[in-house]
């Protein structure tokens, strides 16, 4: 039993005496492969760069809210300072 080369950098590594002839029909589907592949890592890219645009506008958004929580902790104290 043979094992056969798994990635490009074995595939090139590993030396051949004969040449690989590949049909028509099997390069439309390696052409067709890394097409998707391609757009995948496309979708993804734009998936990190709206999670990233997300957590930049978080950052705004909570500074706000803790300036809301602030004042209202602010004002509270003022009046239990003027009750005792």
């Amino acid at each position: 039993m043979s094992v056969e080369p798994v990635s490009t950098r074995d595939y090139e590594a590993h030396p051949r005496s004969e040449q690989l002839q590949l049909t028509k029909t099997e390069i439309e589907e390696i052409s067709e492969m890394l097409l998707y592949e391609e757009l995948s890592r496309a979708r993804i890219r734009d998936l990190e760069e709206g999670v990233r645009a997300q957590r930049a506008r978080g950052g705004a958004r909570a500074a706000r809210r803790w300036k809301r929580v602030a004042h209202w902790a602010a004002r509270r104290a003022e009046r239990y300072q003027e009750q005792s």
